[in-house]
């Protein structure tokens, strides 16, 4: 498998996709003015502890209160078996008090009404292994899958780990050396120590550490064995990386290649695929398609047969279809970096072996993805349910914002609706004022829909047939919106060359 990185970098953002035999699976993106906070460290303040929620609000110095869950508080030396949440018997008034001070880190960024979700259980990555100072623990990547290796990695890790402190093992590290861990671990102890000296000197709220660039983290977390090459199409960028690379991956470094170009995206028509890839539709190549929705509480995907009328029977028709769709879902939510609850709607099939290859070509799809995730199966209803590990906002979420003109309802009223209200209020205006003359300014379908009215029933209000009602279509104006006042004597002549006038 051919595998690049793509870094389109300028002073205002920094993009950079990966491409997986021409076809982009992952993109992240660092806006100035709108840097992710997952991963940064703060030392907040305890404002609100809510028992009967088991949870606590904490200003960390942002715009809302980040939410603590009793579950995300830990002390040093527990035990966090299997990365699972500690026992419910633990109260949340017996853990935090009002004006408390506390280090928490960003588990999830502000999504929506939201504040951030945030953790005492501080994890600092490395190139090779992750700190966890405030448990004990050892792990290894489950990606890592040879047992072998994974006893050995083990056994290190026993050697070298902290009292009362916890490690895990990165993916990239099958094969290194006791050395090789030890100057990792040193690093990240020395920034631990780091933050919470800082923190004993420092008035809450307040930032102690903020996570690493995205420049830093593509080496860190993205640029591996298996990537053939990375390009970068700016000089600063490039630089940085180089200088990255050489403390983090030498031998990687010579792959960081340079190409001077503002479209860099259009390589493997990335730029293309991305942009059809955040469309609400996604078309497959036999021509079925997927329609994906996102809510605040869960994503629903849809799948369609479209224009994909198969060669041989309808079972096998709709098994190919879902099978294919499967293998787009999964990239789709890695590319859009989708988090949370996600319900998939196939298409209804009737033999069990059908569903379960149809899932297991799901399953074998998600492998691919280094976000935890978990498919359940189908429903009673004939859904499959999936949760993918949610940290911060979708590339959606980053990418755009909300329709101001429908509020993200993805709708707006029709033209017709729009002009019953309308008529009511002309109709009123008439009333509390003496002249025959009314000013009305639309949306151009607005104004189209009432001229198709007035040529079905002959006029718009029949109650005023002494009056004149002045039109004009402003296509700057929200679908929704419109105007009616009375027309004065001087503005007549204006509004009979730009206006329609109607009855």
């Amino acid at each position: 498998m051919n595998k690049e990185i793509l870094v389109d970098a300028n002073k205002f953002a920094i993009r950079v996709a990966v491409v997986e035999d021409g076809t982009p699976v992952e993109l992240y993106v660092e806006q100035t003015g709108s840097e992710r906070l997952v991963g940064n460290i703060y030392l907040g303040k305890v404002q609100n502890v809510l028992p009967g929620m088991q949870a606590a609000f904490v200003d960390i110095g942002l715009e809302k209160n980040a939410f603590l869950y009793a579950g995300d508080v830990f002390f040093p030396g527990d035990q966090y078996d299997e990365l699972e949440q500690l026992p419910e018997t633990r109260k949340i008034g017996d853990l935090l008090k009002p004006g408390q001070n506390v280090l928490v880190q960003v588990a999830k960024d502000p999504v929506g009404t939201k504040g951030a979700r945030v953790t005492t259980h501080i994890t600092l990555a490395g190139r090779s292994l992750v700190l966890m100072p405030t448990v004990d623990y050892v792990g290894v990547s489950r990606r890592i899958e040879k047992e072998d290796e994974r006893t050995r990695l083990r056994k290190i890790l026993n050697e070298i780990k902290p009292k009362n402190k916890g490690v895990i093992v990165r993916t990239a590290s099958a094969g290194k050396t006791k050395e090789a861990f030890q100057e990792d671990l040193d690093s990240l102890l020395t920034l631990y120590e780091d933050i919470e000296k800082k923190s004993k000197k420092t008035k809450a709220p307040a930032l102690m550490h903020a996570e690493q660039s995205l420049l830093f983290r593509t080496v860190r977390d993205l640029l591996m064995k298996d990537v053939d090459r990375v390009f970068v199409n700016d000089q600063e960028a490039f630089e940085k990386l180089k200088e990255i690379a050489d403390v983090m991956a030498p031998k990687l470094k010579p792959r960081i290649l340079f190409k001077d170009s503002e479209a860099l995206f259009d390589r493997y028509e990335t730029e293309a695929k991305i942009e059809n890839a955040l469309s609400r539709q996604v078309w497959l190549k036999s021509g079925g398609y997927l329609v994906i929705d996102r809510a605040e509480a869960m994503t629903i995907i849809d799948v369609n047969t479209g224009k994909y009328v198969g060669k041989d029977n309808l079972e096998k028709t709709i098994t190919n279809t879902n099978c294919e769709a499967a293998k787009e879902i999964a990239v789709q939510l890695r590319l859009r970096d989708i988090g949370g609850i996600v319900i998939i709607d196939f298409i209804d099939m009737e033999k069990e072996a059908d569903r379960q290859k149809v899932l297991q070509t799901l399953k074998d799809a998600m492998r691919d993805d280094h976000t935890r995730s978990h498919v359940f199966g189908f429903t009673h209803l004939g859904l499959v349910e999936l949760t993918r590990k949610k940290t911060g906002r979708s590339i959606g979420d980053t990418l755009k914002v909300t329709c101001p003109y429908c509020q993200g309802e993805a709708k707006v009223l029709s033209p017709y609706t729009v002009f019953n209200r309308l008529r009511k209020q002309t109709l009123q205006v008439l009333k509390g004022c003496k002249m025959r003359r009314i000013y009305i300014e639309v949306s151009p379908d607005v104004a189209a829909a009432m001229e198709e009215l007035m040529k079905k029933d002959g006029e718009l209000f029949p109650e005023a047939r002494d009056a004149d009602f002045y039109v004009k279509a402003n296509p700057a104006l929200h679908a929704e919106k419109f105007t009616v006042k009375p027309l004065p004597d001087k503005r007549v002549a204006e509004a009979k060359k730009n206006c329609r006038i109607m009855h």
